[in-house]
């Protein structure tokens, strides 16, 4: 029976330098990620998402600790590793001389089955809306990247480990790009996405890792991670705010930054809506509207540590 797990990490660490001028890039990082599903790896830069890419590539080698993927080790296999994924990364470098054709020729050549990938590739750089017919130096930094994510995925991998793919897309095409991924989820294979587009990450992951400073603060179903105990609530009155109104909410125990806007008041809130409501009972209301935190929000608020706030 095949594993559950195609990527294991344990204990995973990575640091520069020595002494009082040692640098901690990655700190233990404990992570396994599924077979069949699109895991979501969030981060600002300097978080530690492309060393840790770079660590399971064997690009760079661990301090301390090991990975596996498809249960083989990434020192000692990573030949066989590097033949069954794809990978986008960061920083990406392409022959500027060549045609976006030529390269995709000569990499299939070199994974051995040119007719085979070049018509998958083709079929690829049509839905992204992508000319491979034009020299890399006269590409957009987006089609650029458009003909990385081709050379990425025209093999079929079984796991895709993508390193913020979609920055400089226009959003049609990060459109086309989410129902990729999606095609890709639905045949059972393996997507590892390093980004900090968290609308892009609510769109499509299944799970996801939030990393600071270095170190794994959380690993969430995107459905939980969503499910959190705060909304925001927008009060509009029919009239101007009752005076002293906004003073008020803002001593409530479960209501957080309160803001005035003409006759709309917006207040962040944890909890059952009966304080709330006895408390705006003074002016006449015309709407209450209640909005769920985004992604985001819910993001920052683990980087900000505030628990009060999740």
């Amino acid at each position: 029976m095949a594993s559950a797990s195609i990527i294991e990490m344990r204990g995973l660490s990575k640091s520069y330098g020595s002494g009082a001028k040692q640098t901690v890039a990655l700190s233990n990082l404990n992570l396994s990620v599924n077979r069949g599903e699109i895991f979501g790896y969030l981060g600002p830069n300097g978080a530690g998402k492309t060393t840790t890419i770079r660590l399971l590539l064997d690009l760079i080698r661990p301090s301390q600790g090991g990975a596996t993927i498809f249960g083989m080790d990434v020192r000692a296999d990573s030949v066989e590793i590097h033949r069954r994924i794809g990978f986008f990364p960061a920083e990406l470098s392409l022959w500027e001389g060549r045609a976006g054709k030529q390269i995709i020729h000569y990499v299939a050549s070199v994974r051995g089955d040119t007719r085979g990938i070049v018509k998958h590739a083709d079929e690829l750089a049509e839905r992204l809306d992508l000319d491979t017919s034009k020299k890399v130096r006269d590409l957009s930094s987006g089609n650029k990247r458009k003909l990385g994510l081709v050379i990425a995925m025209m093999h079929s991998p079984e796991l895709l480990i993508l390193d913020e793919p979609t920055g400089g897309l226009d959003p049609l095409v990060q459109q086309s790009f989410h129902s990729m991924m999606d095609e890709y989820r639905d045949r059972g294979k393996t997507v590892f996405l390093s980004s900090h587009v968290l609308s892009e990450v609510q769109a499509i992951c299944d799970r996801v890792g939030i990393l600071r400073d270095g170190e794994l603060k959380a690993v969430e179903s995107v459905e939980k991670i969503m499910n959190v105990e705060f909304s925001w609530i927008d009060v509009t009155f029919r009239d101007a705010v009752p005076a002293g109104m906004q003073q008020k909410l803002g001593r409530m125990p479960s209501i957080t930054d309160v803001s005035a806007n003409g006759k709309v008041l917006r207040m962040r809130m944890v909890g059952d809506f009966d304080p709330l409501l006895r408390a705006i009972s003074d002016g006449y209301v015309e709407s209450l509207h209640i909005e769920e935190p985004t992604l985001e929000e819910i993001f920052l608020a683990y980087y900000s540590g505030d628990k009060e706030k999740r």
